[in-house]
């Protein structure tokens, strides 16, 4: 499955937003030239003027020329009003928390989540800010109503999920917000912009690591909100330029805005590889469960047609072997990359339990990672070589 430019009536398409075709913004970089390519401003201030020659950026912390035009990309590309580009996904992460989360608050999350959202929460928000945090099963909505009250302030979600590619409903939690009033964020790093739009299904706030899928080349740390909600955009904006000063560099705003063009036609890539891959490892008997949306064995496999349009590049399996055996598997790969994160051009692969012990034991039971689950971010290498890779090194 893959996108229909039609899909999206009431956008540009989103190939040619990617791209930036339909910009309007001008690209002057001095001396009368339109740049094809927004430049890249490394000044830190911009000279002082009133009048006709007024400059709307003054001090590059606060706004910056390439900062702005990625945002405003970013924006385009999830149909929101307003982007912010962060100096990491945490760095968006913990902006969005701790912007719409008062000390002593309530967040209803999912209990399916990258780890070290997992320790912000239950670390900092609840540790230091006395934020009050029930983790739940949202594969089922009705759950994340019960958790809900009047006192509530945020609901979050990671869709699909890291590492265990859950799928949650997001326009039936968005139902539940709109009904207790109360801010619901989606992080949508694992589907990227191209294969879901977590605020046309009713999400306020989009949360993106663009050090994934956006930027794609494993080159730059960053992090992106996406929202149409004025007051959360107006609090994220204060923290991002004074309450934190945690913006995206210019020239990682350049990385990410390069990697922004090449999204749709990689994400196709991705997909492919990894619908092979996924069907693969299905077949092989060394692997007990494969966990991929576009798979018609996972469970959550009508709710990705309906709500995703696309299916995109991570999976996860379980391996059936000893950790002994599952060491020597992941130390026998050649093409994949044994390796911390995700969404590159190049195949990696992250075994929890064996390269991140610390971060490996989970809170709550419903969400446990199996010791022998391999995540795997599958690339745009030949899909042969890929298969190949994996036969050889599976005992």
């Amino acid at each position: 499955m893959t996108r229909n430019d039609d899909d999206r009536s009431d956008r540009n398409r989103f190939a040619t937003v990617a791209v930036g075709a339909a910009e309007t913004e001008p690209r002057r970089s001095g001396g009368g030239a339109n740049d094809v390519v927004p430049p890249v401003h490394l000044s830190t201030t911009f000279e002082w003027a009133t009048g006709e020659d007024a400059n709307e950026h003054d001090y590059s912390r606060e706004s910056n020329p390439t900062r702005a035009a990625l945002e405003a990309r970013l924006a385009r590309l999830e149909g929101g009003e307003h982007g912010l580009a962060f100096a990491s996904g945490m760095a968006a992460t913990s902006t969005t928390m701790l912007s719409l989360v008062p000390p002593g608050g309530h967040v209803v999350s999912s209990d399916s989540i990258y780890s070290g959202t997992e320790k912000l929460l239950t670390e900092h928000l609840v540790g230091r800010l006395g934020v009050d945090v029930d983790f739940v099963d949202a594969r089922d909505p009705d759950r994340v109503a019960d958790a809900v009250d009047a006192d509530t302030d945020l609901i979050w979600a990671e869709t699909p999920s890291n590492p265990l590619i859950r799928l949650y409903d997001i326009r039936s939690i968005a139902d539940v917000a709109d009904e207790y009033d109360v801010a619901f964020a989606v992080d949508g790093t694992f589907a990227s912009p191209y294969c879901q739009a977590p605020l046309e299904l009713g999400a306020d706030v989009v949360v993106h690591s663009t050090t994934k899928y956006l930027n794609g080349h494993s080159d730059s740390i960053g992090g992106a909100v996406v929202t149409d909600d004025e007051e959360a955009f107006e609090r994220s904006a204060f923290a991002q330029r004074v309450g934190l000063g945690n913006g995206l560099s210019p020239f990682d705003c350049f990385l990410v805005a390069r990697g922004v063009k090449t999204l749709p036609a990689r994400m196709e890539r991705h997909e492919r590889n990894a619908t092979a891959v996924a069907r693969f490892l299905e077949d092989h008997d060394r692997v007990d469960r494969v966990r991929y949306p576009g798979l018609e064995s996972h469970p959550q496999h009508d709710l990705a047609r309906e709500q995703m349009s696309g299916y995109g590049g991570m999976l996860s399996f379980e391996f059936d072997g000893t950790p002994v055996e599952l060491e020597a598997f992941a130390e026998g790969l050649e093409v994949f990359t044994p390796g911390a994160s995700l969404g590159g051009v190049e195949s990696l692969v992250e075994v929890p339990s064996l390269m991140l012990p610390e971060e490996f034991a989970r809170s709550e039971e419903s969400a446990e990672v199996p010791e022998t689950l391999v995540r795997v971010s599958v690339g745009l290498e030949d899909v042969r070589d890929l298969r190949e890779d994996l036969r050889n090194a599976l005992p």
